[in-house]
């Protein structure tokens, strides 16, 4: 019986290796097991199950529901591949008790995955992740065949992505973004994104370019992941055709990556930083501002400029949904794309990023290149640099005691300020420069990453990480 173990945001596993329908049985039943036990007030027993373009996800996504409808839950599932958001929404909009995502993400075409939503329509919390898999080989499978559940209603097939759509529409001025006559290209990375802005944007003066938007389980041989080396396609169709904006969706289309319009990649940390600036200044709103440990310092000083409450959470958009719960909070965001917006859902939403961006340029009526260089201009460069290295388990512990109490007294010419060591060890030196070191949640993988004035510097710091390893 393979281990199961729930990762950053769900459980991922090799297809036909552990990713198998006798496993998903397995997490599908404790999943049941899970929300049998503890009913939430106020929803109903409703669960959506939604699916990705892998190998078999349908599939997977048909058995789950199976079990579900086994277990007494009304189930609904998605008639074609769909968006993460898309479910997240739908969980929210029907009151369910939760949802089940059957998707790997970002990672490469051998995986697929298990990721689970609670009822307020964001990523389940640790603790429901860890008592679910407490809750595994308890008891037996349940379930209903599919066409039988179907006939009594009790699975019932439905296209959740309008509502969802329509939702995000509301979020922002569309009126404003429909005459705006910008030129909006999407890198789908062969994801379920693929389509969805033709969708919002048809009947409009916005003219959209799709690229990567077949589908295909391989993935046309990258990750569909938004990082620039995953863009080499795009960015030379982009350079020969420019427009105004490109967005990234990664596979599940909750995540988001970028280029110019000319196919200059972005870092996630400049869309962070350009959606944040848009919120205070040209919406004039207000809020806490809720970041992982991981993201650009910039952030910190926007935060100080106009006297807005920064929190600083653990790596994993759950964290920063738990913050949104609770209120009042004017942007969510992490290092790896993940943004989610208030009014909304407490989850990471690339399709909603997407249309905010839009806003941003029919709002300042100025070139993406020249909004960033404003930014740089104001809060000085900001170089971010990341490396991931293989590190033992066994290990890793001591690792992070030694960096806890034995750091560096410096980063490069800047004292150490702070240590904060609530997930990984970070050292935040006095001008803003850091560096961090995390492990990977299930893997024997160390995750370096450093912030700096310059590339070079940045760089520099990442030697120094790699050189604090070695020392244990």
């Amino acid at each position: 019986m393979a281990s199961i173990k729930f990762g950053t945001d769900g459980w991922r596993a090799v297809i036909a290796e552990d990713f198998t329908f006798a496993n998903v049985d397995r997490v599908a039943q404790a999943t049941a097991d899970f929300w049998k036990a503890n009913p939430v007030a106020g929803t109903t027993p409703r669960v959506v199950v939604g699916y990705d373009r892998r190998f078999l996800s349908d599939q997977f996504a048909s058995r789950v529901a199976e079990i579900l409808a086994g277990n007494g839950f009304l189930v609904t599932l998605t008639t074609t591949p769909t968006p993460t958001p898309s479910v997240s929404f739908a969980v929210k909009q029907q009151k369910a008790i939760g949802g089940v995502m059957l998707t790997a993400s970002h990672n490469p075409p051998a995986f697929n995955g298990f990721k689970l939503k609670a009822w307020y329509g964001g990523s389940a919390e640790p603790a429901m992740c860890q008592a679910v898999e407490g809750l595994l080989d308890r008891s037996p499978v349940q379930s209903i065949p599919f066409e039988k559940a179907r006939k009594e209603k009790k699975i019932v097939l439905k296209d959740i992505r309008p509502a969802h759509y329509a939702a995000i529409k509301r979020l922002i001025d569309f009126d404003l973004v429909a005459k705006s006559g910008l030129r909006f290209a999407h890198e789908a990375l062969y994801g379920v994104g693929a389509g969805c802005f033709d969708e919002l944007l048809s009947g409009t003066t916005c003219q959209v370019t799709t690229l990567n938007g077949e589908h295909n389980p391989g993935f046309g041989g990258i990750n569909p992941e938004p990082i620039a080396k995953n863009y080499v396609q795009s960015a030379a169709y982009l350079a020969k055709h420019p427009h105004d904006l490109c967005l990234v969706t990664d596979g599940d289309a909750d995540r988001v990556g970028g280029m110019d319009g000319r196919g200059n990649a972005l870092s996630t940390h400049q869309i962070i930083c350009l959606l944040l600036q848009h919120y205070i200044v040209n919406r004039k709103q207000t809020g806490r501002v809720v970041k992982a440990l991981t993201t650009t310092s910039m952030v910190d000083k926007m935060c100080a400029r106009y006297g807005l409450e920064l929190v600083e959470t653990g790596v994993g958009f759950k964290y920063i949904a738990a913050e949104m719960i609770q209120g009042g909070v004017l942007l969510g965001f992490e290092e790896s794309g993940g943004i989610g917006f208030p009014g909304h859902i407490p989850e990471r939403d690339g399709i909603a990023a997407g249309l905010v961006l839009l806003e941003l340029l029919a709002t300042e009526k100025k070139p993406l290149t020249k909004l960033l260089a404003n930014l740089e201009n104001e809060y000085g460069p900001h170089r971010y640099a990341r490396i991931d290295t293989h590190f033992p388990l066994e290990k890793r512990s001591a690792l992070m005691e030694h960096c806890k109490n034995k750091g560096p007294a410096k980063l490069l010419k800047s004292p150490v300020k702070e240590v904060k060591s609530f997930d990984g060890v970070k050292f935040v030196a006095e001008d803003g420069t850091w560096l961090m070191l995390r492990g990977s949640g299930t893997e024997p993988i160390l995750r370096i990453y450093a912030e700096a004035r310059s590339d070079a510097d940045a760089q520099a710091l990442l030697k120094l990480g790699v050189q604090l390893t070695r020392q244990v």
